[in-house]
């Protein structure tokens, strides 16, 4: 799927399609805010790139003027060759068509110079992440974040009790050897009431999200480079993506990306906001990491399912529409009996693309520690920026959207968690809610 080779990229160069120009006034204009949120995320510097953006700028509007006058200059000319010819004095019509042809070849000179000093504004905004709201507290990494919820006990387990690996086996559930021979470490199989437990987590997810007015999609699971510039894998998450070169796709890393990018080139009306989407997917990812405990079993795959929900929202209700998808998440986890915690994230923990994130953590008893099984996230305008996402109120100039989505929910550590927290002397129990969906009530 991978050839080891890094692909060569092109995203909207075009200088009449670059959205992310977009960016430019308002760093201009909040410069000094600009750098003080970019300092939330674990002490980034962003002096020195910011201040390269606004010079490169001001060079790019220099040439413009320089253009535009020259273009303004073609125009005169042109409509005094008109009235030269019109008055038979043709020689001197002449004389300026030369000056035409001169202006001509130096203006594509300028464009030239123009598309490259837009072209470097570019290649630094690539690397800069979203600015963080300026709620997110200060932080280095997960240590730093804050738990805005916490809910349910700590199961206490029978003596003998196992991790999810062992009791995979024991159950014959899971089989990761099998997947390690078929593929590779992190594709593992589920088989028996392992795969109808899949199978019924993802049905009750996805009944769920349409309860909730999410209109469901089914979506492609290998997307183009635009895709994945336009949701902020790309560049920043290149090297976790597989990618095929011979078709130039990525496989999809979340159904965000796909579902997100239904909306890229498009202006919607006010009255159409929010827009619910939801979707499940496999999903794939190249995970970092050791192999050892942290790793092992499910706790990080390469290949897992999960159901994503998406909405695009009006500026002015995306927190609370961040809210509302965060009760929606809990809600699962409250009906699946987890005990799980919510964190607000600290900007050095928050993903790239992310304005703001709360991550859900469900409590795994026989590891004894939190898993997380869930990011729910607002990135403002940051996305809608890359995909020229608009919405028009009225008559009004058309405004960037708001984009959120959250994993509602990613299986495998919900998995891990059920088996582990739901395990008795008998077998493991399943929730009531998820009987109807699966058909058993033990496994055993």
């Amino acid at each position: 799927m991978d050839s080891g080779v890094k692909p060569k990229i092109v995203y909207f160069c075009s200088r009449n399609s670059a959205p992310i120009m977009l960016q430019v006034p308002h760093i201009k204009e909040n410069t000094e805010k600009v750098i003080e949120g970019l300092a939330k995320r674990n002490k980034l510097d962003a002096r020195e790139r910011v201040s390269n953006i606004l010079t490169l700028d001001e060079e790019r509007k220099k040439i413009q003027a320089e253009l535009d006058a020259m273009l303004g200059r073609a125009n005169q000319i042109a409509r005094e060759i008109g009235d030269l010819f019109k008055s038979g004095r043709a020689a001197e019509a002449n004389d300026l068509k030369a000056e035409t042809a001169d202006i001509k070849e130096r203006s594509k000179g300028l464009e030239q110079q123009l598309d490259e000093k837009e072209e470097a504004i570019r290649q630094i905004l690539y690397t800069i992440p979203n600015v963080p709201n300026e709620r997110i507290p200060f932080g280095a990494g997960p240590q730093d974040n804050v738990i805005a919820e916490q809910h349910g006990d700590i199961p206490k387990l029978h003596e003998g009790a196992m991790p999810h690996w062992d009791l995979a086996k024991k159950y014959d559930i899971i089989d990761f050897e099998l997947g390690v021979k078929v593929t590779g470490a992190g594709f593992p199989f589920y088989k028996g009431k392992g795969a109808k437990l899949q199978r019924a987590l993802i049905n009750f997810f996805l009944e769920r999200a349409t309860q909730a007015d999410y209109t469901e999609y089914q979506a492609p699971l290998m997307v183009n480079a635009d895709s994945g510039f336009g949701t902020g894998q790309l560049p920043d998450k290149e090297g976790q993506m597989y990618y095929m070169p011979a078709d130039e796709y990525y496989m999809i890393p979340t159904a965000e990306v796909p579902i997100t990018n239904i909306f890229r080139d498009v202006i919607l009306r006010s009255e159409e906001l929010p827009i619910k989407a939801c979707g499940y997917t496999p999903c794939f990812r190249r995970e970092a990491g050791s192999y050892g405990k942290d790793v092992r079993g499910l706790n990080r795959l390469h290949q897992f399912d999960k159901v994503e929900i998406v909405q695009i929202a009006h500026p002015d209700k995306s927190y609370e529409i961040l809210e509302q998808m965060r009760n929606h998440v809990t809600g699962l986890l409250k009906d699946l009996e987890l005990p799980f915690r919510v964190l607000q994230l600290c900007g050095g923990d928050m993903g790239f693309a992310s304005a703001y994130t709360y991550d859900m953590e469900v409590f795994s008893a026989a590891q004894e520690k939190w898993l997380e099984v869930s990011s729910t996230s607002n990135f403002e305008s940051f996305q809608s920026n890359r995909l020229k996402l608009r919405f028009r109120e009225g008559d009004q100039k058309p405004r960037l959207a708001h984009t959120l989505n959250g994993s509602a929910l990613a299986l495998p550590r919900i998995v891990a968690s059920l088996l582990e927290n739901h395990q008795t002397p008998e077998g493991i129990r399943i929730p009531k809610v998820l009987v109807p969906y699966c058909g058993f009530e033990m496994i055993d």
